[in-house]
């Protein structure tokens, strides 16, 4: 309305600003990335928890060597290399990159059944070594070295079979529990029979043995009998001599007990052809040099004699054995404990 006098009153709008600016778009891009990052991350959640340990190992293993898929010229799916495993391929595992469009069908070794195999693949074979030797090319040292490491876990092997026994109660040997003795010796493994002044194993000056020696020389011959080494048989007396003149001395008498004890292994089913030697050393060797007269050095000794002595004894030139000989006599031995056979009546 206007005024008296025909003036038009002066309207003026002021725009109130608020305090607070237009900031722009960018916080929209950096929600929008921390959305997708978590819809990523919960993806591959499911991804884990809908796959089997087998499955994530292959996937595993692809991504340990991408470089094998894309190999070759162009570096398309059809380049070498593609669908392969080993040096050059990718393992295919649950990712096929057969392309039948570009890549003539071939024949390749079938892939491996897991990444797990392609990622450890099978160990190579030892290489020969001292202590791993391949017989089939080694030197004629190094079969005579395996041999003769062979043969001491053999006669190791008898020993404890005899301390075993010999800690049966039930054993022929408890009745000369404390009078054998077992022990090793660069001969081979040796069993002492020893005399004591109250048990001898023969009367004196007699070559006939008493039945509790009998028993467990029957009981020896088939426990000796598990391996294929020889025996040598010695007899040993003390040196206690016979009277002026005498015709039969210690040394025949020696003989004569080892040859009765050869008798009673083969009578207790020992092979006699695996006795080589029988001897008779007299007081020659007393088992105590210091009292020479005491009961204990009347003894048969029993060695179970090693490949190179045996060869040694018959004068032979040593000839290493191959490894089928080798495999063949250990087979040869009785592997099973055998029983106690009774004494001959």
């Amino acid at each position: 309305m206007a005024k008296p006098g025909g003036e038009q009153p002066i309207i003026i709008k002021k725009k109130k600003v608020s305090g607070h600016g237009h900031h722009g778009g960018a916080w929209k891009v950096a929600y929008a990335d921390f959305v997708t990052a978590m819809m990523a991350f919960f993806l591959l959640m499911w991804l884990l928890g809908s796959t089997t340990k087998e499955d994530r190992q292959e996937i595993q293993a692809y991504f340990q060597d991408p470089k094998g898929s894309i190999a070759g010229a162009g570096g398309g799916l059809d380049a070498p290399g593609v669908g392969q495993t080993g040096p050059g391929g990718a393992n295919q595992g649950m990712i096929n990159w057969n392309n039948p469009l570009t890549q003539p069908e071939a024949t390749v070794e079938p892939p491996a059944e897991s990444g797990r195999e392609a990622a450890n693949p099978e160990p190579s074979p030892k290489p020969a070594s001292a202590e791993n030797p391949d017989l089939q090319k080694a030197t004629d040292a190094e079969v005579a070295r395996e041999q003769a490491v062979r043969e001491q876990k053999t006669l190791d092997g008898l020993k404890k079979d005899l301390e075993k026994e010999l800690a049966r109660d039930d054993s022929a040997f408890v009745k000369l529990r404390d009078q054998i003795l077992i022990d090793q010796t660069a001969l081979g493994l040796r069993i002492q029979i020893v005399d004591k002044a109250n048990r001898p194993m023969f009367q004196s000056g007699s070559k006939e043995l008493e039945i509790y020696a009998e028993e467990v020389l029957y009981r020896l011959a088939t426990i000796l009998n598990k391996v294929v080494n020889k025996l040598s048989v010695n007899g040993h007396t003390d040196s206690v001599p016979y009277g002026p003149g005498a015709d039969y001395t210690n040394w025949e008498l020696s003989a004569d007990r080892a040859n009765r004890a050869r008798r009673a292994l083969i009578d207790g089913e020992y092979p006699e052809k695996k006795v080589l030697t029988v001897q008779g050393m007299g007081a020659s060797v007393p088992r105590l040099p210091e009292n020479p007269k005491d009961p204990s050095n009347r003894r048969i000794v029993i060695l179970v004699l090693k490949k190179e002595i045996e060869d040694a004894l018959k004068g032979t030139t040593l000839v290493t054995r191959s490894q089928e000989e080798i495999i063949r006599d250990e087979a040869s031995a009785n592997p099973e404990p055998a029983e106690a056979v009774p004494p001959k009546p």
